[in-house]
């Protein structure tokens, strides 16, 4: 009797979630923006609602670790993105998190997956190692964005030498994401370490990745010469 109820209980309660997604899509479709999809398609996502909206929504829904997996399963960009910020960031095995990774498409979806969830996750330095030299350059660029994160936060343990060597090496010619990656890695080296510093500026001013890109005034440059120099400047005056 008792394992009829439970199941009684669990089908109202998935039917209850279908619900809920459902009316959160239509929710979120209702915030179609057409002038932002626009925006938002130059830099590769295909959704059209205001990131503020977004963010409104998840702070009335709070943590809902089951509602989230239910989002993210629709596919769509909105949904996954409001589901990124209503999970539980440890309650995701490995494995899971590997295959959002692989599945995530657009360049918002991966970075709120990678800072939102991944990076707070116990398997986070498990999936570092995994994806930093994983063929497919979206994937490997996940791996150098947790290894610029360990860069700041917990060095011990990084060749930092061999970092160098790496974007030294293979930056210049990298797909966009990956790219970007690995020039935030190589300034975040020469920021955090003077003695790798004067090399940093060296390969950035050398392989002149994201020189001439597009920041807006009073906004720091990714390019990396002019990146760390301003960081630099900044610690030195506090």
């Amino acid at each position: 009797m008792a394992g009829t109820t439970l199941a009684k209980t669990t089908a109202a309660e998935h039917l209850a979630l279908e619900a809920t997604v459902s009316g959160l899509m239509a929710e979120l479709a209702a915030l179609e923006e057409p002038r932002a999809r626009e925006v938002n398609q130059r830099h590769g996502d295909d959704h059209g609602v205001n990131l503020g909206k977004l963010r409104a929504i998840a702070k009335r829904l709070k943590t809902q670790q089951d509602l989230s997996r239910g989002l993210w399963d629709t596919g769509d960009t909105a949904a996954r993105l409001l589901a990124l910020l209503i999970c539980r960031p440890k309650a995701f095995g490995r494995d899971e998190l590997d295959g959002m990774l692989r599945g995530a498409r657009t360049p918002k979806v991966q970075d709120w997956l990678v800072n939102y969830v991944v990076k707070k996750s116990p398997h986070s330095e498990d999936l570092r190692l995994a994806w930093f030299s994983d063929p497919d350059p979206v994937v490997a660029s996940a791996g150098w964005a947790l290894t610029s994160e360990r860069v700041v936060k917990k060095p011990e343990g990084l060749d930092l030498v061999h970092l160098l060597d790496v974007i030294e090496n293979h930056m210049k010619d990298a797909p966009d994401r990956l790219q970007w990656a690995m020039n935030h890695c190589l300034a975040q080296i020469g920021i955090e370490f003077p003695e790798h510093r004067a090399r940093a500026l060296e390969i950035g001013e050398r392989l002149e990745v994201l020189k001439d890109y597009p920041t807006p005034p009073n906004c720091t440059s990714p390019f990396a010469p002019d990146w760390i120099n301003e960081m630099v400047r900044r610690q030195s005056v506090k």
